[in-house]
């Protein structure tokens, strides 16, 4: 078991935690398949909804908020049934800009899994209106579930009433349904080929700058990030910030980075290149590698 999860393993019940401990091994970043999770809630005789609150520490110990020191974790419950953690990550000495909230680590971690649809997000804190405009950019967005402590269930409408999302701005193909955008590059090399795949998987209906961040560690793991826009703009989500997040939720230290890439296409009414360097320089003394790719 990794060492960080020793203390909230701690807090659990001894049925649970004896069940979970054999999951939380070395490679452990925060997913829990359908059947995995059917196990937990057989051995801890909690039901579904009971258990996914009381795993909410094990995701907080995924948070990494050098600045305000306050761990909040989050679950995104899939429509596979596949669980997925996240915990909020800031930038030491940075502008508040590049923070990731917990929803959007845990909401990132699924899409980049290759979830289609959240029907749950679980969370130890009442989502922050940033959270709630992010996530109302997802399929159904104003369906899915919110589960706190303590409080009734209620579908996301509830604490968003009268949103604006991306059906006002006649998108039809919102966050996380299937997206495939033309992006070419004539290259051999791994990490860009691998850039460029999540590239042409990234969300950016308003810009159309579909982009992608792979960051490389020491010994050759890399990390990828996409482009997550959204209707209101702001709580767009930048590739650096979920890559970056990608390699907390792993238990890598950003200091390991040794390459990183950004791919982005020449026809997006924005370029991210600018805030990109700025969040690689604040955590890695790496130069960034900006590729521009022009239309198909």
């Amino acid at each position: 078991m990794q060492d960080r999860f020793i203390n909230c393993i701690a807090q659990l019940p001894k049925p649970l935690s004896d069940a979970l401990i054999p999951l939380l091994h070395e490679n452990f970043a925060g997913h829990i398949d359908a059947l995995q999770l059917a196990g937990l809630v057989k051995a801890s005789g909690l039901t579904e909804e009971k258990l996914l609150l009381v795993l909410l520490p094990v995701a907080a110990t995924l948070a990494r908020p050098p600045i305000s020191d306050f761990h909040v974790g989050a679950i995104a419950k899939g429509k596979s049934g596949d669980i997925y953690m996240g915990g909020n990550m800031e930038l030491p000495g940075e502008a508040l800009f590049h923070s990731v909230h917990a929803e959007q680590s845990a909401i990132s971690h699924a899409w980049l899994s290759g979830e289609t649809q959240i029907v749950d997000i679980v969370v130890n804190f009442s989502p922050c209106g940033h959270c709630r405009q992010f996530m109302n950019e997802l399929v159904e967005g104003a369906q899915v579930r919110i589960h706190l402590p303590e409080q009734k269930t209620q579908p996301l409408t509830h604490y968003l009433p009268y949103a604006f999302g991306p059906s006002d701005l006649n998108v039809t193909a919102p966050l996380l349904s299937k997206q495939h955008h033309e992006l070419s590059l004539d290259s051999s090399d791994p990490m860009i080929i691998e850039a460029l795949d999540h590239a042409s998987l990234s969300y950016a209906p308003y810009t159309r700058s579909f982009a992608a961040v792979v960051l490389q560690t020491k010994d050759g793991a890399t990390y990828c990030g996409r482009y997550a826009e959204n209707a209101a703009f702001n709580p767009s989500m930048l590739p650096m910030q979920m890559a970056l997040s990608t390699m907390a939720r792993h238990n890598r230290f950003f200091s390991e980075i040794t390459r990183a890439v950004l791919i982005e296409s020449a026809q997006g009414k924005i370029s991210l290149v600018g805030a990109t360097m700025d969040a690689l320089h604040a955590v890695a003394a790496v130069e960034l590698e900006h590729i521009v790719l022009e239309p198909v």
